[in-house]
């Protein structure tokens, strides 16, 4: 078992770790795919979690051949979006957990794949927990995030605006994504992986601490403050 360092700061993935959005972006993906007779299959979901949104793309149009550009595949996957994704719920100790940091002072901030016009969405009931955050990163339209996840940027940029830039050795990831842990550990931090349930062992493989939930995590294992008894 790894040895756990003490952190100072703490940076969370947002979608299928703090909000259950994963589940909607499949049911999003499904009814574009279905309308030219394919199946948006957890094997080629799991390849592309994390991504940024055009790299994502383009990979669902070649792993299934779909007739699309992906500025087509977007415009479509963009309506779906729209209409389900205000219906993000928050995952089973995520608010629990952020809203327990942020009494303590200990400065969390998200670094997501995702793009800003989507975050407003997903967010949508969920703004006293967003009010938590130090400061957001979204890779899909942040400029100074040049590669997407599994590469180390958004992680490193996110450290780099906490107001007293901590060195990545002093930051905590939590990710629910293969990608997001690779990304992690590019970028010298540890991190906690929640992973879907479905993934299998050889997936989580990098993590710091495998969990099946966040409920499940203890902060003191980090040197951040234990949850109240």
């Amino acid at each position: 078992m790894s040895t756990y360092k003490p952190v100072t700061h703490v940076i969370f993935d947002m979608d299928g770790l703090l909000l259950d959005t994963e589940r909607l972006y499949t049911e999003a993906t499904q009814v574009i795919v279905s309308q030219y007779g394919k199946v948006y299959t957890w094997e080629i979901k799991v390849q592309l979690m994390g991504m940024k949104g055009h790299m994502a793309a383009q990979h669902i149009i070649d792993s299934l051949q779909l007739p699309l550009t992906v500025d087509e595949y977007l415009a479509k996957i963009i309506e779906q979006y729209n209409s389900i994704f205000p219906n993000a719920k928050a995952l089973p100790g995520a608010e629990k957990l952020v809203f327990h940091l942020h009494k303590h002072n200990i400065p969390i901030a998200i670094a997501s794949g995702g793009a800003q016009d989507s975050f407003e969405l997903k967010t949508t009931n969920h703004k006293e927990l967003m009010s938590k955050f130090s400061h957001v990163v979204l890779a899909s339209t942040d400029p100074e995030v040049k590669n997407g996840k599994p590469a180390p940027d958004v992680f490193l940029v996110c450290a780099e605006r906490f107001p007293d830039t901590p060195k990545p050795e002093q930051c905590l990831v939590f990710e629910d994504a293969p990608n997001g842990v690779a990304a992690s550990v590019a970028a010298g931090m540890q991190v906690v992986m929640v992973p879907d349930s479905r993934m299998k062992e050889e997936m989580t493989k990098g993590a710091t601490q495998v969990l099946k939930s966040l409920e499940d995590f203890k902060p003191e294992l980090y040197g951040l403050p234990p949850y109240d008894a």
